[in-house]
């Protein structure tokens, strides 16, 4: 139970803002007008987007997943299929104990897999695979049903070793009945993974589906309160976009795709070889974002993507930098880099592939970035040309506004939230708006978190200085309509 205490104090510094506000600029209707356009239309459109995905992911999770459970379920054992299960999983700078803990996992669920399971590890240093072999002789479950392939390889990146594994899985020629399970390194699966994923592939118009996700982080600070409310925030609108049968993302952490699908050729071509034509950057190859390579070519050959709410994968989260600002930028930059990379070809498929909902939704990931800086920004504007009062004001919107979102967003969990989380949700959608359209205009600029693979180093050619100087060019233009635009409607 969180305690009372800091929700009292956190309601006591709205109610001081509010009364910090002159009665005068309440009153006066061209303060009004001022406070109107800061709050007003945009926020609203907002916040009935926000509802309307609060009132889907409700629909789904209570009426629809039920059913369509049931059903699937009830369909897989008239079949008297017997699923064989492929795991394909990439190993790379992981820790001992979390190698332990991970391949464990792994290795229970196999062997849990009625119809048998082979897997395929992907390692480039050999003391991993001289570990990873150990776990599997001292299992103390049989483990005759499972057969274990170890790949090393050269670290060239995550998305050659997802290719050549899935070559080598392509080899044992799996069937439209087996599934294939995605696993990263550092993810915990649940043991009855295969039993709670196959159902699903009795349908053949479904292509993958993708489940609830948990965070394991051992201290207690913002980075885990961050992450416990992003994927808290990310069953809300998984379970939203599930009712339409199209999430927007099947995440590299553990996803689950139907096996012949998974290792067609040109599915394995666009895990290992995808790219982006742009008009001023030309050829983009991509270096991160397999999750999205995967679902984009599932969305664009008309396949269904599902969601699990209730099956839970569990990834070991490390803060990448020294403080929770610069880990958080290193994160964001690269996670909205893949959206923004993937989501404009999507947008060019035809709305009728994938159902208009799931369209408008890819829409709004790219609207939503400039949408959200409406807010701060005309606070800005006017606090500086017409009055500072409306700084309290704004700052006492956003705390109660931000506090009921994270009390729907916690009681759809079935949880409650500590009071970092709507000052978190706040500098989430900013700061997160602000690196989308940073990254939007550089979509050739990426790195992992954990490799050295990347392209985010200083330019070395004529060419590349010339791409970044449009790049800073195109986003100060693009700001600077934004605020022209936001000066003309609210305060001229």
């Amino acid at each position: 139970m969180v305690p009372a205490l800091p929700h009292i104090g956190y309601f006591s510094v709205i109610v001081l803002l509010t009364m910090a506000i002159p009665p005068s600029f309440l009153g006066d209707p061209g303060n009004a007008k001022h406070a109107i356009i800061v709050i007003g239309f945009l926020g609203a459109w907002r916040y009935s987007w926000a509802m309307l995905n609060f009132t889907r992911a409700i629909i789904f999770r209570k009426y629809a997943y039920p059913r369509r459970k049931a059903e699937a379920f009830r369909r897989y054992r008239e079949s008297g299929v017997r699923t064989h299960a492929y795991f394909m999983v990439t190993s790379y700078m992981v820790d001992q104990d979390t190698t332990l803990m991970v391949y464990r996992s792994i290795f229970r669920a196999a062997a849990r897999s009625d119809g048998g399971a082979t897997i395929v590890s992907s390692v480039v240093d050999g003391a991993d695979e001289r570990l990873i072999r150990y776990v599997y002789d001292t299992m103390t479950i049989d483990m005759s049903n499972v057969t274990l392939k170890m790949d090393r390889i050269k670290a060239n990146g995550k998305r050659d070793a997802m290719a050549r594994a899935l070559k080598k899985l392509a080899e044992f020629s799996p069937t439209p009945y087996d599934i294939m399970v995605f696993v990263d390194g550092d993810t915990v699966v649940p043991e009855d993974v295969v039993a709670q994923s196959a159902p699903w592939f009795q349908d053949p118009d479904v292509g993958a589906l993708t489940t609830h996700e948990a965070a394991i982080i051992e201290k207690d600070n913002l980075f885990k309160d961050w992450f416990i409310l992003r994927f808290n925030q990310r069953q809300v609108m998984m379970c939203s976009m599930g009712l339409s049968k199209h999430v927007l993302t099947l995440t590299g952490r553990m996803s689950v795709f139907r096996a012949d699908l998974s290792t067609h050729p040109q599915f394995v071509n666009g895990v290992g070889h995808d790219y982006l034509d742009h008009w001023r950057l030309g050829r983009v190859t991509f270096l991160t974002g397999d999750d999205k390579s995967t679902w984009y070519w599932l969305l664009k050959n008309g396949y269904q993507t599902l969601y699990l709410p209730d099956v839970v994968s569990a990834s070991v989260e490390t803060q990448p930098r020294d403080t929770f600002l610069d880990s958080a930028k290193t994160l964001m930059v690269r996670w909205f880099g893949n959206m923004m990379r993937t989501n404009g070809r999507a947008l060019r498929l035809n709305p009728r592939i994938m159902g208009f909902f799931t369209w408008w939704s890819i829409l709004d990931q790219r609207v939503s970035m400039f949408t959200t800086l409406v807010g701060p920004l005309s606070v800005m504007l006017t606090a500086l040309l017409v009055t500072p009062a409306v700084v309290p004001l704004y700052i006492a919107w956003v705390l109660m506004t931000r506090y009921l979102f994270c009390l729907f967003i916690a009681r759809f969990n079935g949880e409650w939230f500590p009071v970092t989380h709507p000052p978190i949700l706040y500098f989430s959608q900013v700061v997160g708006a602000a690196i989308k359209s940073f990254v939007l205009f550089r979509l050739d600029k990426q790195k992992w978190t954990r490799q050295n693979t990347g392209s985010g180093g200083a330019a070395v050619t004529l060419f590349d200085r010339i791409k970044a100087t449009e790049s800073a060019v195109h986003h100060a233009l693009t700001l600077c309509w934004l605020t022209l635009a936001i000066l003309f409607v609210s305060i001229i």
